[in-house]
């Protein structure tokens, strides 16, 4: 496989892991798993983790096996995808994380059209701290509306 076609694999997987993230987060998150991810609509500040977190390992692991399988066997179909879910992973810790909930301050940025859209949409699906009623179940790709209200405040600034 050229290295083209890996990185190819590698960038649609990405971009296909958001929807596999929106479907799991509405139907499973919001559903039969609720119970693990309670706690991040209504966090314990006792506590440096929360329940939630444990769901990084359902993405975690596939993406490790799926890279291990390339390395031993050479397979580089499956290492793309494993390494497209692995680049999802940390964008989603990046965004999630750091830019949205700032669970970690590793550093101050300063906010653009992007970020604001983001965060607007998670507020939105925030508001609600059942599982029942809530929107806004992408974490990357969010409504249009969300971007387009704050624009014109970012170029303001």
């Amino acid at each position: 496989m050229t290295p083209w076609k890996f990185l190819f694999i590698v960038f649609i997987t990405f971009w296909m892991m958001e929807f596999v993230a929106w479907f799991l987060h509405k139907y499973i998150m919001h559903g039969p798993l609720w119970v693990l991810h309670y706690d991040h609509h209504t966090p314990n500040p006792n506590r440096s983790y929360q329940y939630n977190d444990f769901f990084a390992l359902f993405f975690a692991v596939p993406s490790f096996f799926m890279i291990l399988l390339n390395s031993i066997y050479n397979l580089p179909m499956i290492g793309a995808i494993g390494f497209g879910i692995m680049a999802y992973g940390i964008a989603y810790f990046f965004v999630h994380e750091i830019i949205i909930h700032r669970r970690w301050k590793l550093f101050k940025f300063k906010s653009n059209w992007y970020t604001i859209g983001v965060n607007s949409a998670h507020k939105i699906h925030h508001s609600i701290q059942g599982k029942e009623g809530c929107s806004n179940f992408g974490m990357l790709i969010v409504p249009l509306k969300y971007f387009k209200n704050h624009r014109s405040t970012v170029a303001n600034e």
